[in-house]
């Protein structure tokens, strides 16, 4: 193989802030002694990059170069089109048990074109206890040229027995400056609005781009950062938690609405419904399966809404808390220090933390998937007392 493109370049370029991930990455590329296995769990805070890492290192494992960026092995890695690069990323709530059966028959062939057989699994923390037992096996005897790469926010929301069984590399929160550095350059971003998404996305590459680039980002996010002043009853709070479900609601809505129709019309097509003479078998229950997945799928994208609405949250009480105590450390949300002034005066530091804890356990509740709206209530009326 030839020299491996230096960290920062080729398939490495968007891995903001993660030199040290990187240069373990890369040598394992390189084939370095003890540094490579077939196994790897990437961790690392949302935004942090993990399943761009993942991807990165399954395309400098099939190019030729250690991963140029530019080459077909390289593009095709990095969209899921390499034939030996498998992607798995669910819009479901969890990955199943019949998911992780067909990834691990995946995992047992052969390359056709490539250097490995990669299997990237970009939510191995929505595996069910089913579906990891059966990755257990291909993980712990794997066939000689596959490599997993599994991500997940923390080694603990992996089984054991699998992350045991894992080399762990952690990714880090991207540091502002880099973030700021990475709309500039990579984006065109104007500098003052890149500084400013970079701050109030707290480390959230995705976040900090749509912020950035899109005007109804940051009218959603002015909306949820004024909820707090207006909890003045328990109607007002009743109010804020229906619109803020209404708005998650439709978020998912719009996000899905097209891809449903066409799922639908292509499964249609496929079982002969609507076709002259035609006669399906199991042709409901098929529909019925279908249309469970995109009420999974919608209610996943919902509640990443209502995640997106706690960060934000979180992001003010903590500016109200520095404010009160006099911490230094500089406010995410500095352009709304009136009014967070204003409530740091009404209120005492006591107060701000068991807002915080409100916040805390309606995340909580979320996972546990108690309903959106007795969680948004539960949480406006916390902040509210």
């Amino acid at each position: 193989m030839s020299a491996s493109p230096p960290a920062g370049s080729g398939v490495w370029s968007d891995l903001v802030g993660q030199e040290r991930a990187v240069e373990v990455l890369r040598r394992a590329v390189m084939g370095e002694k003890n540094s490579m296995t077939h196994a790897w769990l990437l961790t690392g805070p949302p935004g942090s990059g993990r399943s761009n890492a993942a991807r990165a290192f399954a395309a400098a494992l099939q190019c030729e170069q250690g991963g140029c960026g530019v080459c077909n092995a390289c593009r095709t890695s990095l969209s899921g089109a390499h034939p030996d690069v498998t992607l798995l990323r669910t819009e479901q709530l969890s990955i199943g048990v019949d998911e992780v059966r067909d990834l691990v028959r995946c995992a047992a062939m052969s390359p056709t074109l490539g250097r490995h057989q990669v299997i990237v699994v970009e939510d191995a923390d929505r595996v069910t206890e089913r579906g990891a037992d059966a990755l257990l096996k291909a993980v712990e005897e794997p066939a000689p040229r596959t490599v997993w790469l599994l991500c997940a926010p923390t080694p603990q929301d992996v089984v054991l027995t699998i992350r045991s069984r894992a080399r762990a590399v952690s990714l880090t929160t991207p540091s502002e400056a880099a973030i700021t550095t990475l709309l500039i350059e990579r984006d065109g971003i104007p500098s003052e609005m890149a500084a400013h998404a970079a701050r109030v996305s707290q480390g959230h590459i995705g976040r900090a781009r749509a912020i950035a680039r899109s005007e109804d980002a940051r009218r959603r996010r002015a909306e949820i950062l004024r909820i707090p002043a207006q909890l003045r009853t328990l109607g007002a709070c009743l109010q804020a938690a229906t619109n803020l479900v209404e708005a998650a609601t439709a978020e998912a809505a719009e996000a899905t609405a097209d891809l449903d129709v066409s799922e639908r019309t292509a499964l249609s097509e496929a079982l002969g419904i609507g076709a002259k003479g035609g006669r399906p078998r199991h042709a409901q229950a098929a529909l019925r399966e279908l249309e469970d997945q995109q009420k999974a799928r919608a209610k996943r994208i919902q509640r990443d809404a209502l995640d997106r609405v706690l960060s934000e949250l979180t992001s003010y009480y903590r500016d109200v808390f520095a404010l009160q105590t006099g911490a230094t450390a500089r406010l995410v949300n500095a352009d709304m220090e009136p009014d967070l002034a204003h409530l740091a005066r009404r209120t005492t530091p006591e107060r701000t933390v068991t807002s915080l804890d409100a916040i805390l356990a309606a995340q909580e509740a979320l996972e546990t998937n108690v309903a959106p709206q007795l969680a948004m209530e539960a949480l406006m009326i916390g902040l509210h007392a």
